[in-house]
C-alpha cells in the first residue's frame, strides 16, 4: 500500500499567482519597447538617418502571451533597408555589400534586462 501525506499550504503559490494576474503587461512591455526603439535608432549606421529614424514597435497580445515586435518603415523599392544593412546585399554591378550586425548587439542588453526583471518579479516574496 502507498500513502501520501501533505503538510503545509499553498499560500506562496496563491500570492504569486494573484500578483501575476494583476500585472499590467502592456505597460511593462511599453517601457521595454521604447528602450528598444531608442537602442536600435542609436545603433543603426547613419547615411541619411532615415533608417535610424524609422524604428517603431507593436505590442502583440495573443491568448496568454505578449510580445514586442520591432519595426522599421524605411523601405526603398520594396526593400527594407534595415534588413539589407544587417545582412548585406548585392549591388547592380554584381558586387556585394557586407552586412553589419547592428540589431543583435543593440537589443541583447534589453533582452537580458527583461529576463532579469521578470525573474526578480517571479521570485519576489
Amino acid at each position: 500500500m502507498i500513502t501520501f501525506k501533505q503538510t503545509g499550504n499553498f499560500n506562496n503559490t496563491e500570492r504569486f499567482l494573484n500578483r501575476a494576474s494583476k500585472l499590467d503587461f502592456q505597460r511593462i512591455l511599453q517601457k521595454y519597447a521604447t528602450a528598444g526603439v531608442n537602442a536600435l535608432a542609436s545603433a543603426t549606421p547613419v547615411d541619411s538617418g532615415l533608417t535610424a529614424d524609422s524604428w517603431g514597435y507593436e505590442i502583440k497580445t495573443s491568448g496568454s502571451s505578449c510580445s514586442i515586435l520591432f519595426t522599421n518603415s524605411h523601405v526603398v523599392d520594396g526593400v527594407p533597408i534595415a534588413i539589407i544593412i544587417q545582412y548585406g546585399h548585392g549591388t547592380r554591378n554584381g558586387g556585394y555589400v557586407q552586412g553589419r550586425d547592428y540589431i543583435n548587439p543593440a537589443v541583447q542588453p534589453l533582452f537580458d534586462k527583461i529576463a532579469e526583471d521578470a525573474w526578480r518579479e517571479v521570485t519576489k516574496t
